[in-house]
């Protein structure tokens, strides 16, 4: 099974809200499940939600809503994508994804609600600190989180991961290229930099947290024993089927 693009040339290609979501829809072909008719919300839920807030909601929330607000294996595998219903204000940031134990949250800022396709900050950390910038656009936030839940919606001997150390990211940096994607901050970490970065082979997603911890999804199980045998070491799946 091969795709017609590789992820970078795909991700290279969003400049704006509708290419990210154009991106979105392919990922979701090529990689996961292809999105159907249902799996966005509808424009009336939108319309109530946004009479129940008292404000519109930004046009690129919108679209990705009325195009994968129902498709909790896209959204919602590790973190949780808060349904169109139940968004709400908190602390001046309108809630939009919260972390598996309720750790850390992401938003949009109630001043940045205006604007077409906004920022989002994450917040709510253990520390109790303060909101932080995460990404630069919702629609950016988006093919984040479609990336980063498909980590842990693998079929059993496509995803694994390990800790990491020097002479293993000289190797990743070598063997697999960097995604076009901005680095941004973990939010179990937010001040620590280098943030994540991601990176891609042939039928090979790979997400290097802070230089600490790799992820990886393939799209069959030969191409994660390649990734083993590139990076060998202590692999956790591996490990557990001993």
């Amino acid at each position: 099974m091969g795709e017609s693009r590789t992820v970078a040339q795909s991700l290279a290609g969003v400049r704006d809200a509708p290419s990210a979501f154009v991106f979105i829809e392919w990922f979701a072909r090529e990689w996961l499940t292809p999105l159907r008719d249902g799996d966005g919300c509808t424009a009336e839920e939108v319309a109530a939600v946004e009479e129940r807030l008292g404000s519109r909601l930004p046009a690129s929330m919108v679209s990705f809503y009325r195009l994968l607000g129902r498709r909790r294996d896209l959204t919602s595998n590790q973190d949780r994508l808060v349904p169109l219903n139940s968004l709400r204000v908190e602390d001046g940031v309108l809630i939009h994804r919260i972390e598996a134990q309720g750790c850390a949250s992401w938003g949009i800022q109630v001043s940045d609600l205006g604007s077409a396709d906004p920022p989002v900050v994450c917040g709510g950390y253990r520390d109790g600190g303060p909101w932080r910038r995460f990404l630069g656009s919702f629609s950016l936030a988006a093919v984040e989180m479609v990336l980063y839940e498909a980590v842990f919606a693998a079929a059993e001997g496509c995803h694994d991961n390990r800790e990491l150390d020097d002479a293993d990211i000289v190797k990743l940096e070598a063997r697999y290229e960097r995604l076009p994607f901005p680095d941004y901050p973990g939010w179990w970490q937010p001040d620590v930099q280098p943030g994540i970065r991601w990176f891609a082979g042939s039928d090979v997603l790979l997400r290097e947290d802070s230089r600490t911890w790799l992820w990886v999804l393939t799209r069959n199980s030969a191409s994660l024993a390649r990734v083993r045998d590139v990076l060998p070491g202590d692999w956790l799946m591996a490990s557990e089927r001993g």
